[in-house]
C-alpha cells in the first residue's frame, strides 16, 4: 500500500476509529458540503426551499403558500443555525424532525442535540458534518421528509397531486391571496 493511501486510511481509522478498506476510505468522504446535502435535498418529491431565519436555507414539503410544511434548516454561515442564542451548542449545521421513536436514540450520539425552539416537536440539531457519514445522511434527510410529508393536512396532499401546471397556478394565486392579507411595514 503506498505511503499517501496508509496515511488516508490511518485518517480514516484515527478520525471515526474505524478499519474499513483503502477503497472505502478513497471513495468515503467524510464531510459532505452543504451545497451537496442541498442538492440531495432538492431531489427529494415536492421540496422547495427559501432562505430564512438569516442565512439559513429553509426546506419545505410543499411550498409554504399552500400549507407545506418545513422539515430541514441549513445554516449557510459558519456560526450555527442564524437566531439560535444558544452559544454552547452554535445552533449547529443543520437541525431536521427525528420523529418520537428516533428522537432519543439520536440524542445519544455525540454531536447531535435538541434543536432550540422546536425540540418539543422531536426536531435534533447537528453540530458538524462529520457525526454521519453521506449515506446516513440520506436516510436521516430521507425519514425527515417522510415524517414531515405524513404530517401534512389533506389539502395540501391534494394540492401535491396536481399536476405541476395546476399546482403552480394555485401556488401564485394563493401567493397573491397572502400578499393581500399581510399589513403594510411601516
Amino acid at each position: 500500500m503506498g505511503s499517501h493511501l496508509a496515511g488516508i486510511v490511518a485518517l480514516f481509522v484515527d478520525t471515526f476509529g474505524e478499519k474499513s478498506s483503502p477503497a472505502d476510505a478513497i471513495l468515503w468522504d467524510p464531510m459532505p458540503s452543504t451545497e451537496r446535502i442541498r442538492e440531495f435535498l432538492l431531489e427529494l418529491p415536492h421540496v422547495v426551499e427559501t432562505m430564512q431565519f438569516g442565512d439559513n436555507l429553509v426546506f419545505w414539503v410543499g411550498d409554504k403558500a399552500i400549507g407545506g410544511k418545513m422539515f430541514v434548516m441549513l445554516q449557510l454561515s459558519g456560526g450555527g443555525i442564524s437566531g439560535s442564542a444558544h452559544s454552547e451548542t452554535k445552533g449547529g449545521v443543520l437541525w431536521y424532525p427525528a420523529g418520537p421513536e428516533r428522537y432519543p436514540e439520536l440524542l445519544e450520539i455525540e454531536g447531535i442535540f435538541p434543536a432550540p425552539y422546536l425540540a418539543r416537536i422531536h426536531w435534533v440539531a447537528v453540530r458538524e458534518w462529520r457525526v454521519f457519514r453521506p449515506a446516513e445522511w440520506e436516510q436521516e434527510l430521507r425519514a425527515a421528509h417522510q415524517i414531515t410529508y405524513a404530517k401534512l393536512p389533506p389539502k395540501t396532499l391534494k394540492a401535491l397531486a396536481l399536476p405541476i401546471k395546476q399546482r403552480r397556478k394555485l401556488i401564485v394565486e394563493r401567493r397573491a391571496i397572502l400578499a393581500k392579507k399581510k399589513p403594510a411595514k411601516k
